[in-house]
């Protein structure tokens, strides 16, 4: 049970900061009731959240007293509200109070004068000598969250960055987030947000689906995932500071630049590079123990045949029944882990190599400024595996998040294929039967991981990936090694998915 949280307010400085810190842990459907007398900071501390939010630390923010409510459509849309001139609690709907609640925030001075929701989070300000005091409170999880933020506030400070100006960088399909730390006389740097994993269910041999994949669950993995890439001559961000009990990270901001162009599309020489640095990669031994400071020694775990069936099954746990509207038969759930069980013996004897597991765009930076393998900048590479060399390429050559065209694939192929044998013996045939399946087994993975953000996750917005990653299944499922697979997804009708998935995929390109 977390109780209210109680803040002393130095000054003006003091309750702005904690508009900033309170813009990083909203999310749509927050209302925050802000009590307190005349001059109390309430205005103050709005005004603080809504710059943050817009990360526009001039943006208008005219007081509502006089039209009651004021909108915004910031990185979450937000509305102001004003009570103190309502004349009565009913017009609070007239004033679009619950629309506003319905995909933003609402921020509500003189709460009092209506009713608000039972999930309200309230702030109270009371003068308290010279300065000011804040109590807040409201439902668990939203104060969890705040408590959170604060959390990392405290972390700044401790390690001199107190007064840092903190700002909403992204997140993703994780739990984890991303702010900008901005400090006078500092280059910009990056924080991540990664508290440990909460287990999920059981599913089997007493463990949960995170430890059956081998996800990180807290932030031992990058540190030393990191360290190793640094080492090897790597451009992964250097960390300046971290508290791995809490899962919080300052880190080197590598840059903003990417692998897609303005309108979202691959930029050819960028993937290639990536290609190249890939084969670089994977022609360096793997280092299967990594130590980083505070004699913490990290494991780099297998891709084993326990992680990879589990990652397929999500297409029959979460895909199918959303699609039929009912689960898979046992005899077609049998069927289907036994041909990958076949599918994964064939990888006995193919090379393996540390995998960085998610590389794609949104995990690339490009450093013009570099050379060689030091121009792509990775980021992201907390669940590093060894397992099979080609489930990296695969990531690459059919990146999730945007369409990849065959020719651009080919290109990126060629260039890891010439780099690999320029270095030494390579088995091209055999690297190609493993693009292949790794690329099957990416794809059943992630067409059940978009149904699961959607369905438990509420992150509706990745099933707008769906029908690219059914097209790049359909390539996977083209080689002969894969007949088997792609005879059961004839007989279970998922096949039809697949055209109508390369039809949508074909129409996106011509438009």
């Amino acid at each position: 049970m977390i109780a209210d949280i109680a803040l002393p307010l130095a000054d003006e400085t003091a309750t702005k900061r904690l508009g900033e810190d309170l813009a990083l842990a909203m999310k749509p459907g927050d209302c925050l009731a802000l009590s307190g007398d005349l001059g109390a900071g309430k205005s103050t501390l709005a005004r603080a959240l809504l710059r943050a939010l817009a990360d526009d630390d001039d943006l208008e923010v005219p007081s509502p007293t006089f039209t009651l409510v004021q909108s915004y459509q910031l990185r979450i849309p937000a509305a102001h509200f004003d009570l103190y001139r309502l004349s009565d609690a009913s017009e609070l709907d007239e004033l679009g109070f619950d629309e506003a609640l319905g995909d933003g925030i609402a921020l509500v001075e003189w709460p009092e004068r209506a009713d608000m929701p039972k999930s309200a989070i309230s702030l109270r300000f009371a003068h308290e000598g010279d300065g000011r005091r804040v109590v807040i409170s409201g439902p668990e999880p939203a104060l969890a969250r705040i408590a959170r933020s604060l959390s990392i506030r405290d972390f700044l400070r401790r390690h001199g960055l107190g007064d840092a100006k903190r700002r909403h960088l992204s997140g993703d399909a994780s739990a984890r987030a991303y702010e900008t730390i901005h400090a006078d006389g500092r280059a910009p740097m990056i924080l991540m947000d990664a508290a440990r994993h909460r287990p999920g269910p059981i599913l089997e041999d007493g463990k949960y689906y995170q430890q059956l994949a081998h996800i990180a669950e807290d932030c031992i993995p990058f540190v030393s995932i990191d360290s190793d890439l640094r080492a090897k001559g790597f451009s992964a961000p250097e960390i300046y500071e971290s508290d791995l009990d809490a899962g919080v990270l300052l880190i080197e901001d590598l840059g903003r630049d990417g692998i897609l162009d303005e309108d979202g599309q691959p930029i050819t020489d960028r993937y290639v590079e990536g290609a190249r640095m890939l084969a670089a990669l994977h022609a360096r031994k793997a280092t299967p123990s990594i130590e980083i400071p505070g004699g913490i020694v990290h494991t780099v775990p297998a891709f084993d045949r326990r992680a990879m069936k589990i990652e397929t099954r999500l297409l029959l746990d979460w895909y199918l029944p959303w699609k039929r509207g009912e689960q898979a038969s046992a005899s077609e759930r049998a069927e289907y882990g036994a041909i990958w069980d076949g599918l994964i013996d064939l990888l006995s004897t193919s090379e393996t190599n540390l995998l960085l597991r998610d590389v794609h765009s949104p995990n690339i930076i490009w450093r013009e400024k570099e050379t060689g393998v030091k121009r792509i900048g990775l980021i992201d590479f907390q669940d590093a595996m060894i397992g099979p060399t080609a489930y990296d390429v695969a990531s690459l050559t059919q990146d999730a998040r945007v369409t990849i065209a065959p020719e651009l694939t080919a290109q990126m192929l060629d260039a890891y294929i010439t780099e690999r044998q320029a270095t030494g013996v390579f088995d091209k045939d055999t690297f190609l039967r493993d693009w292949h399946l790794m690329s099957a087994q990416r794809n059943c993975k992630l067409v059940g991981i978009w149904v699961r953000l959607m369905q438990r996750d509420g992150k509706p917005g990745y099933m707008k990936h769906m029908p690219r990653t059914f097209a790049y299944l359909e390539t996977a499922l083209s080689h002969t090694a894969l007949a088997p697979l792609k005879d059961w997804c004839l007989r279970s009708g998922l096949l039809r998915t697949f055209k109508s998935a390369a039809n949508a995929i074909e129409s996106e390109s011509r438009h």
